[in-house]
């Protein structure tokens, strides 16, 4: 059986974890930054995981992740 590709786009995007997650960057923080908050800027600056409905979808894009 041949190799699996893996989805360049989803590789940029997302990093695997130890325990077989994957990490992701937060949406929102492009541009039109003034109106928001201080307090939602600093958490949007943060990394968080793939939601769990997500995750069967994210696998298939990256086979080796």
């Amino acid at each position: 059986m041949p190799k699996m590709k893996t989805n360049r786009s989803a590789a940029k995007r997302f990093t695997s974890i130890g325990n077989g997650k994957f990490k992701r960057r937060r949406q929102n923080l492009r541009h039109i930054l003034t109106k928001k908050g201080a307090k939602r800027k600093r958490r949007l600056g943060q990394s968080t995981l793939v939601d769990a409905s997500n995750m069967d979808a994210v696998r298939r894009l990256l086979p080796y992740g």
